[in-house]
């Protein structure tokens, strides 16, 4: 077993008994939702509480890739750790691919077939930092080329600040007020005058 595998297992297994309150009441809270009417919902967006998608794994080997469907709090990707455990994804490497994408590739993207699909990446983690090199093929190809546990590490870590980051922004105090600078404006002003 390589220190990748050990650090996947190990981790991944840590954070999965960390998630399992929150994906099971997602879970619950999808298998409800269809009971619940709301206005302006597609039927389509409502039907079961996972999602199934075919990928290619380690080797070229297909599995089938299951994960919640919401993206409320990245609880997709948290369902994703039984996979992790199980060993079809890493918990760092290039995104899993369809067969079809994977076909698409050909000889270009048979070095592949060496690295597990991972449930975070180099692509993922730079597209959304807004660095001028973010093409996801070349950030796949560069991690191929240089992936160790350091940069394994420095990807969970930086995963990690992204998605604190986005929850904090999606908290709100109750009761405070967000005024525009022509909120505090008497009334009848007038910007002509």
């Amino acid at each position: 077993m390589t220190m990748k595998r050990t650090l996947d297992l190990v981790l991944g297994s840590a954070l999965l008994l960390l998630a399992t309150p929150a994906l099971a009441l997602g879970a619950l809270t999808l298998a409800l939702r269809p009971l619940l009417p709301r206005k302006g919902d597609r039927t389509g967006d409502r039907n079961g509480v996972l999602s199934r998608e075919m990928r290619v794994g380690l080797g070229g080997h297909p599995f089938e890739l299951r994960s919640l469907r919401t993206r409320r709090f990245r609880l997709d990707l948290l369902s994703r750790l039984p996979h992790v455990v199980r060993g079809d994804l890493a918990l760092v490497g290039p995104a899993p691919l369809t067969p079809g994408e994977t076909a698409a590739l050909g000889a270009a993207g048979r070095w592949r077939q060496g690295l597990r699909p991972g449930l975070t990446g180099l692509a993922q983690v730079r597209a959304r930092s807004k660095m001028p090199w973010d093409e996801p093929a070349l950030l796949d190809a560069h991690y191929a080329e240089h992936h160790g546990t350091g940069l394994d590490l420095a990807i969970l870590a930086h995963s990690a600040h992204i998605a604190l980051q986005a929850a904090v922004r999606g908290l709100r105090l109750p009761g405070k007020a967000h005024l525009s600078d022509t909120d505090h404006r008497l009334p009848g002003y007038s910007v002509a005058e």
